[in-house]
């Protein structure tokens, strides 16, 4: 393209920012990406992947526990929180010289700035440097929401501190009831902390089933984790020594060695020239894009958590490789961003595609529910008191089951597997066909034959 710099230029070196880049260079494109941090984005450097190693990590102290029914004798056992982020930051920058060394195989340029649009073709580095570009991605994802201002806010940390901690607190108070903070609480709880979680919400979780919402948070609190709703956190105040009290707004006080705002992200769209640029803003708070992430200037496209649709790290590399291949490959593609599975790594775990059965029950003319709920074999021994619960929505017309939700051990691993049934359009009879392998959890997903429950929807009013 002859006229620019570069064919393409890459704003943000997140999951998606990546995937584009490397595609588009695949096709042929010359390729320049900034990244203002580190390569890699939320998901490598402080999300998902560290995320998941701290989870691993929390999950020991109750495998040393149940090891005892099974007649194993273990000598005390100790954490060292410094290992543990040590080991973690040695694995996450292994990963993100891994991406910068994908990229420059492809033949992408990487530079490491901030970069901001100066007009729908002209990106402007930091260091005032200037470059023309016939197409700019902007794929700079998002960032921990405080909220409203409150007292003492400065006080709190969200979860990019929380990855860096030089010790391990013995008292936390958590505000949120998404995947975060649940999956936060879960993490510190399990690592030995006292975790309080904090939301303003009537239940944990919104936007899953309402029995996943409630098996969840009972767990939770039957292995210590205290939940408090319908309040929020209104003001913190420094204690003696290291130690902060944190005000509800139900007028309790409670006293933490941390205090962690988990209620939310936003799209980092703020100071990147979007609006000189005229780049319209949606009413989600993220960068407007259509059904190929293109925004209202034709050359300019967006991808990921920045245009806040769904923000979860596969949408966004599925996301920026169909970007690539629109663009640069001759292959129009279009995401869909239905049944996209999802998990929460809480404790206990969850797993998640398709419709909750509240959606259902508001679209389908007749919905039935499969539901069961068990004791998990490993416990039986162990003796620690837990349940699963594995449910399955079916169009009652059709018989077509149109969602799964797996609480328990690897129900995230159940769910992706899942997802491929439920997106092909497997009916409930394809489940009962399918033969059971015994003994496992997952078995129980082909072997529920009797309804649990049947609705029809109600009649407009």
């Amino acid at each position: 393209m002859s006229g620019y710099d570069v064919d393409l230029f890459v704003i943000g070196g997140g999951s998606g920012g990546v995937r584009a880049a490397r595609i588009a260079a695949e096709h042929g494109a010359r390729v320049m990406l900034a990244e203002e941090y580190r390569v890699g984005g939320t998901c490598v450097i402080r999300g998902c992947v560290p995320k998941k190693l701290l989870v691993y990590a929390s999950r020991f102290r109750a495998e040393f526990e149940d090891a005892a029914g099974y007649g194993w004798t273990l000598p005390q056992s100790a954490f060292d929180w410094p290992t543990l982020i040590a080991n973690k930051d040695r694995e996450i920058a292994r990963l993100e010289a891994a991406y910068t060394a994908t990229l420059a195989k492809a033949g992408v340029r990487i530079i490491k700035s901030r970069a901001v649009l100066a007009d729908p073709h002209t990106v402007r580095l930091a260091n005032g440097e200037r470059v023309r570009a016939a197409y700019v991605l902007i794929s700079t994802g998002g960032a921990p929401s405080y909220g409203d201002p409150i007292p003492g806010l400065e006080h709190a940390i969200s979860s990019n501190e929380a990855f860096q901690l030089p010790q391990l607190p013995t008292h936390v108070v958590i505000q949120g009831g998404g995947y975060i903070a649940v999956e936060f609480a879960g993490i510190f709880a399990g690592l030995g902390a006292q975790v309080t979680l904090v939301y303003r919400g009537e239940n944990i979780l919104r936007g899953f089933d309402d029995d996943v919402r409630q098996h969840v948070r009972m767990d939770m609190e039957k292995h210590g984790v205290r939940v408090l709703t319908g309040c929020r956190i209104a003001a913190i105040e420094q204690a003696a020594g290291a130690r902060f009290s944190a005000r509800l707004s139900s007028g309790n006080e409670l006293a933490a060695d941390r205090v962690m705002f988990a209620i939310g992200r936003r799209p980092n769209v703020a100071k990147m020239g979007l609006e000189e640029a005229g780049v319209e803003i949606a009413k989600n708070g993220g960068v407007a894009v259509d059904e190929y992430s293109r925004t209202s200037v034709p050359n300019i496209y967006g991808i990921g958590d920045v245009t806040n649709r769904v923000n979860l790290t596969p949408v966004a590399i599925r996301e920026g490789h169909a970007f690539a291949d629109t663009v640069f490959g001759g292959k129009p593609t279009a995401v869909d961003h239905a049944n996209v599975p999802t998990a929460v790594f809480s404790d206990p775990e969850i797993g998640a595609v398709g419709l909750t059965e509240a959606q259902a029950r508001a679209r389908l003319e007749q919905t039935d529910i499969y539901r069961a709920m068990f004791k998990p074999l490993k416990a039986t021994l162990s003796g620690r008191d837990t349940t699963v619960l594995l449910k399955l929505v079916v169009d009652g017309m059709s018989g077509r089951v149109v969602g799964c939700h797996i609480v328990g051990e690897g129900a995230a691993e159940m769910v992706q597997l899942a997802a491929i049934a439920v997106t092909m359009g497997a009916t409930k009879a394809d489940f009962d066909a399918t033969m059971a392998l015994h003994p496992t959890i997952a078995e129980e997903l082909v072997t529920m034959r009797q309804r649990s429950a049947s609705y029809a929807r109600a009649a407009a009013e």
